[in-house]
């Protein structure tokens, strides 16, 4: 096949070819007889086609775009707020940060309190320095003497 007849093929099978190419194809039998045997073969796939094909029933289309309207978009907050399972995990979810809330202020309303110098303390103090080395002091008793002996701590700590 020749190269006008290739450029021009679709045209020419579509029944709207240039004067060139008929021209050609008038004086090339090649050509003729290759466009003859693809028409047959054009013709012979739409015979195997489907005579018409069915049309939808009436509103088809309408009811299509209203079953995808319905649906609506899916996220993820639909499933929480559509099925019971969903809002029980979210119900449970607020309480537990509900409670965890609550606990973190109250424990640092409980650690920002200070003791009071009537209140007893846990645990006696050691004292260590050059004048009392490794004497023990009861807080409970002697408030003054624990004030003593947290600056003898600090002074012998610098001291080092």
């Amino acid at each position: 096949m020749h190269r006008i007849v290739q450029d021009n093929i679709e045209d020419l099978l579509a029944g709207t070819a240039a004067a060139a190419v008929a021209q050609h194809l008038r004086v090339c039998e090649a050509c003729r007889n290759q466009v003859a045997a693809m028409r047959e073969q054009a013709a012979m796939l739409r015979a195997l086609r489907a005579p018409s094909e069915p049309e939808p029933r009436a509103g088809f289309y309408a009811r299509v775009m209203e079953r995808i309207e319905a649906q609506g978009p899916v996220s993820i907050w639909n499933l929480f707020a559509e099925s019971a399972f969903g809002r029980r995990i979210a119900v449970a979810s607020l309480a537990l940060a509900l409670l965890l809330g609550v606990y973190l202020i109250s424990s640092e309303r409980a650690a920002d309190q200070p003791i009071l110098a009537g209140e007893p303390a846990a645990q006696p103090m050691v004292v260590f320095g050059e004048d009392a080395p490794g004497r023990v002091i009861n807080q409970m008793s002697d408030p003054q003497s624990s004030d003593d002996a947290v600056l003898v701590n600090l002074v012998t700590y610098q001291d080092q």
